[in-house]
């Protein structure tokens, strides 16, 4: 079962018996809506439910890791509670609503490590001078490293401390656990919590 800690989502609200298929659809809907309406927690768990399984595999078809795939389900799973306000059944149904949103997180996860892989390979390659031909991107990197830390600036310090080792240092998710003695999930909770934080600071500016 995959984690709903960054949401406060408790096992016991996703034990309810699945719903036939045929009204599948409609349930969907509701439980988008509600989420909406309400912010209703048992509804998100649900849509937790039916989706995060699919999602693994969509984005595994994709080619990332399993690693990889969770985490970026994890997000997925955050921007449907953070945006489902914005949903309209007259423009999408529900399942293409979501997946919408879990290829713009895939896109944008390659598009930073195909930042960063490019940045490092022409910093190796070229040297000092390298930094001329990409000063474009080191500005834009900068520019991100800035809001980054600005919104790292009001997280409670368990959940600073996993981004900055994540984030500056570049640290894997297990080499965090070891350096601060803690469970991998509590890392991984940790950051999902503090991502998410830091997506609302962005979003308000």
């Amino acid at each position: 079962m995959y984690a709903l800690g960054a949401l406060g989502v408790g096992a016991a609200a996703m034990s309810a018996s699945a719903p036939k298929p045929d009204s599948r659809r409609s349930e969907l809907g509701e439980w988008l809506i509600a989420v909406a309406e309400r912010r209703d927690r048992q509804a998100f768990a649900r849509l937790f439910e039916h989706f995060t399984p699919r999602l693994m595999g969509f984005f595994a078809r994709a080619g990332l890791s399993r690693e990889a795939a969770e985490e970026v389900t994890q997000e997925t799973m955050v921007s449907v509670w953070m945006k489902a306000g914005l949903y309209n059944p007259r423009e999408a149904g529900v399942s293409t609503w979501i997946y919408t949103i879990a290829r713009n997180a895939r896109i944008d996860r390659q598009r930073r490590e195909g930042r960063r892989t490019k940045l490092e390979n022409e910093a190796a390659a070229q040297g000092e001078e390298g930094l001329d031909s990409s000063g474009e991107e080191l500005v834009l990197v900068a520019e991100r490293e800035q809001r980054v830390r600005k919104a790292i600036a009001v997280l409670p310090k368990e959940q600073a401390e996993v981004v900055n080792l994540s984030f500056f240092a570049e640290r894997p998710h297990s080499e965090i656990a070891r350096q601060l003695n803690l469970p991998l999930g509590t890392v991984k909770s940790r950051l999902r919590l503090a991502m998410s934080k830091i997506r609302a600071a962005w979003e308000v500016e």
